[in-house]
């Protein structure tokens, strides 16, 4: 399709418009703020307070005393990991369940550690829930959109006509100061709406990557704790036997392999930003979890025998249940996979028209 003169200038200054706000917005988060007391780059030293959790916390929070988002990177630190240490070193008092949500805290600061880093090193003000309103607090600085820099207006592209220039059309009268501060406001609502779902989705994943890793361990390393708990009164000990046979280990590689896969799935999606990609990920950690719940389905390592739940009566009602439950599961996962697919195709097909008409 031939393009006019019009529209290829039209296109050529869009592009040109998007590479120099791209290049401008680097050039300004990637300089040396006048306005800092730290003579680093402010993503460097952004990236410096979640380095040493807590303590380079501090120390950015003492040293940098001008550049607000600094601060605020810095005072997020403290905050965050401050509490996770705390949390840790109560639980880790209490016997057996204090271990294990000591060990749940470790793995989620340990995703929230990578995430922060990343986040502040690309000059992204990544706000984790409840933590940034104290960091705010004791910052003082309530963000806004505005706060981020916002790249020059690009000059005008020379003439790319063809035919001989027309009578330059009037010049367009500024819009009144109050329609512009519409404008803006909108615009500002629009990037924070944006910014906020962005943030939600990476707290998720970083929540699925958490899970997923307790899944891992629990099932590799503590399934016989699955378990009916009995009271020996003779011995006065408890004893238990748990609902796992030994035929668990035929599970247990297609479980490895699903959670594996989400963990590296989610962990990708947390760094890079593509709805297609994101889709075909879901696609891929969605059939697994289907595979996963078949298997055991086909497989099903559980025993609840009168050895193992004493009252026959709950015993069958308990594998009823079970049964029951694994097939539901198993037709959610089929129906979201089948969505899941038809989404990716959509998308597929947007890029793929959207592509065509470009060119």
């Amino acid at each position: 399709m031939e393009l006019s003169p019009e529209e290829r200038r039209k296109i050529y200054e869009e592009e040109k418009a998007r590479i120099e706000a791209r290049e401008q917005l680097e050039k300004e988060r990637g300089r040396i703020s006048p306005e800092a007391t730290v003579n680093l780059p402010p993503n460097v030293a952004g990236l410096l307070c979640y380095l040493g959790a807590w303590i380079t916390g501090i120390i950015f929070f003492v040293l940098e005393q001008k550049n607000k988002w600094v601060r605020f990177h810095a005072a997020q630190s403290i905050v965050t990991f401050g509490a996770l240490a705390v949390a840790g070193g109560i639980f880790g008092w209490i016997p057996i369940f204090g271990h294990v949500f000591s060990a749940i805290l470790g793995i989620t600061g340990f995703v929230l550690w990578i995430v922060l880093m990343v986040k502040a090193y690309h000059g992204e003000r990544y706000r984790v829930p409840l933590a940034s309103e104290l960091a705010e607090i004791m910052v003082g600085w309530t963000f806004k959109t505005s706060d981020y820099p916002q790249p020059p207006s690009p000059p005008a592209p020379p003439e790319m006509r063809e035919t001989p220039p027309a009578a330059a059309p009037p010049p367009t009268p500024p819009p009144p100061p109050a329609a512009a501060d519409t404008v803006d406001k909108t615009k500002r609502r629009a990037d924070d709406s944006f910014r906020r779902r962005r943030e939600l989705r990476i707290t998720g994943y970083a929540f699925a990557v958490a899970w997923s890793v307790i899944l891992l361990v629990a099932f590799n390393f503590f399934h016989q704790y699955i378990a009916f708990y009995t009271y020996n009164a003779a011995s006065s000990t408890w004893t238990w036997n748990s609902f796992f046979t030994n035929d668990i280990g035929l599970w247990l590689p297609i479980l490895n392999a699903a959670l594996v896969i989400s963990i590296i799935g989610h962990t990708v999606m947390i760094l890079v930003e593509n709805n297609i990609l994101r889709r075909a990920i879901h696609v891929i950690t969605t059939g697994f979890g289907l595979a996963s719940v078949i298997t055991l389905l086909v497989v099903y390592p559980f025993d609840f025998s009168t050895s193992v739940i004493p009252n026959s009566t709950a015993a069958a009602s308990t594998d009823l249940g079970v049964r029951i439950a694994l097939i539901c599961i198993a037709i959610g996962f089929g129906i979201g996979l089948m969505v899941r697919i038809i989404k990716l195709l959509v998308s597929i097909g947007r890029a793929v028209i959207k592509g065509a008409d470009v060119n």
